[in-house]
């Protein structure tokens, strides 16, 4: 019953925040939400929501990390690099595209973990490594070019923020594993959301509010706040705690899924069979790089681990 609640944890992590991405294509292109806001909003809240889920659920001092001026400086650079990196680009690569090509680029960056670790650790990737880098080049190809190779299907700004996005979850992942061995990750992704967010307002102040308001605007930024963001990490976390991270990872590949499914339907954004095919190759190296050997998972897992 566990595993199964486990499984179901996961799916619904992911789902939400398929559906997360497509509210937000819809408040950035038809509302005219401004998206610095919006990432300023939803880390505030979001930060602030689990810090007190740190201190009530999981019992921790919240300014433990703080008394230490490395871990306090290594958290900064996680909010500024990590947090605040990996919420812009993928909030801007929605704007300039739509949510179903922004998730599919997002997800790029496990390819991007393999080699960095790979090099790292100093030694030449795997055979399973190399097709999945060259499925992804493949399926990124194929998802802005369409096959043509003298056009792109979206644009460079669409491309450069999908791409970066990747390279940011990338950064996401890796950057504060030392800190997420210490700490609860609710304390550092709650004081990570926190500070990204305080930083974020000298950009874009939480007051300064543009765009047009009506019932489906206040609804999808709500959804986008909560249940894309606190109840999504939420479930994510415990689903972690009841399967695995590998598993966990696996399922949340449901997220393209669900975001591509969701923007084609109901946002009826044009969706051709060389999107489709670029979307699978991309996915697919998730499941390509989750049967690594088991040695050489394990090690890589110590570094990534956040448990």
């Amino acid at each position: 019953m566990n595993v199964l609640k486990g499984f179901c944890l996961a799916v619904l992590a992911a789902l939400f925040w398929g559906v997360s991405g497509t509210f937000a294509q819809f408040l950035f292109q038809q509302r005219g939400i401004n998206i610095e806001w919006m990432i300023t909003i939803r880390l505030l809240i979001s930060g602030i929501c689990l810090l007190l889920y740190a201190k009530l659920g999981d019992k921790t001092d919240l300014f433990e990390i703080w008394k230490n001026k490395k871990d306090s400086v290594q958290l900064i650079i996680f909010s500024i690099t990590g947090m605040l990196a990996v919420q812009y680009t993928y909030f801007a690569a929605i704007k300039y595209s739509n949510a179903a090509t922004a998730t599919v680029l997002q997800y790029a960056g496990p390819v991007i973990i393999a080699l960095y670790l790979a090099f790292k650790n100093r030694r030449i990737p795997i055979l399973l490594e190399i097709i999945a880098i060259i499925l992804a080049v493949l399926g990124t190809f194929l998802l802005v070019t369409h096959g043509n190779i003298s056009s792109l299907s979206i644009s460079g700004t669409a491309l450069f923020f999908g791409l970066a996005s990747a390279v940011a979850l990338a950064v996401y992942t890796l950057q504060p594993a030392q800190l997420l061995l210490k700490y609860k990750s609710s304390l550092i992704i709650g004081w990570g959301m926190l500070c990204a967010g305080i930083v974020f307002s000298f950009v874009k102040a939480p007051w300064d509010i543009q765009g047009t308001w009506d019932l489906q605007t206040f609804g999808y930024t709500a959804f986008i706040v909560i249940f894309g963001t606190l109840i999504a990490f939420y479930f994510y976390l415990s689903a972690v705690q009841i399967i695995g991270g590998q598993k966990t990872s696996l399922l949340a590949s449901m997220e393209p899924l669900s975001a591509t499914i969701l923007a084609v339907l109901w946002l009826n954004v044009s969706y051709s069979m060389f999107d489709w095919v670029g979307s699978i190759f991309i996915i697919s190296t998730i499941f390509l790089l989750s049967i690594k050997p088991k040695k050489l998972r394990a090690i890589e897992e110590k570094q990534i681990d956040i448990n």
